[in-house]
């Protein structure tokens, strides 16, 4: 399978604004490119790039005063199978986990596991020690959080989408992975794309798209609060211990978001 990928973001700068940008591919798909993501920018700016602590790519510009417009068209080879399911996975006891992954059992700026921790042992300690206890926690936040682009906000925690039962992508992401944390999984935020491939089509402007991982027994999986379901086509763009982790745009300066078109869909042979 061939999936078009590509977005095109248009800010408004009133001065020179320095922005660190994650838009690349993750590099754990690179290989996958075959027409290759470059960010290309309108007016034409010089950038640097570099990896984070957490190995996503990310590219350093200056941004002119006016109007600048951040854009990509690629096409990336998947293998058209939906994310993978392994209900024997079992959890891996805190002192036999890998130390790599000990900082993604911690709270985090979106996910306070301290307020969240009594809450999560009285809904899951009967569950098992299992995939079935991640399945069981996206259930329940996909009960528990209607999706609705009206409740986005940027600075919206998990503790606070459990309260308002409200949010978009990124919270029903944020509240799975405190409840995994506040059980001892480690969990870790993800960015990428992800159309709409082999569901019935939504025909809401597309978004960049957020869900988790969970480390279970010697491996990362992917889970998805708030579709819930295995999905075909992730993208992954970035991973960190929430949204702060893998902004899409992080601007030093004010600026004005004018435009954002996310482009994501099977490229049809014939």
């Amino acid at each position: 399978m061939k999936i078009r990928i590509g977005y095109e973001i248009i800010y408004d700068c009133p001065q020179p604004t320095p922005m660190i940008v994650t838009l690349n591919v993750h590099y754990t798909r690179v290989s996958d490119l075959i027409i290759p993501d470059h960010l290309i920018t309108d007016p034409p700016v010089p950038l640097t790039a570099y990896r984070d602590n957490f190995g996503n790519w990310c590219s350093r510009i200056i941004a002119p005063t006016g109007q600048l417009k951040l854009s990509t068209d690629a096409i990336i080879r998947d293998t058209g199978q939906p994310d993978r399911v392994n209900f024997g996975a079992k959890q891996t006891p805190v002192e036999n986990l890998p130390d790599d992954t000990l900082v993604f059992l911690l709270g985090s700026r979106y996910c306070e596991t301290d307020r969240l921790s009594e809450t999560a042992w009285q809904l899951f300690d009967k569950s098992p020690t299992s995939w079935g206890r991640v399945q069981a926690i996206c259930d329940y936040v996909n009960r528990h959080l209607s999706f609705g682009y009206e409740h986005a906000r940027r600075t919206k925690t998990a503790l606070e989408a459990y309260q308002e039962r409200t949010g978009v992508c990124r919270d029903f992401a944020h509240l799975a992975i405190t409840f995994c944390r506040c059980m001892n999984i480690p969990a870790r935020y993800c960015t990428g794309y992800l159309g709409d491939i082999g569901v019935p089509p939504n025909y809401s402007p597309m978004d960049f798209a957020g869900w988790f991982e969970a480390y279970l027994e010697g491996q990362w999986y992917t889970f998805d609060a708030r579709n819930n379901i295995p999905r075909i086509g992730r993208v992954l763009i970035a991973r960190g211990r929430d949204a702060e982790d893998v902004a899409i745009s992080s601007t030093f300066g004010p600026n004005t978001l004018v435009s954002f078109k996310i482009r994501t869909d099977e490229v049809l042979s014939g």
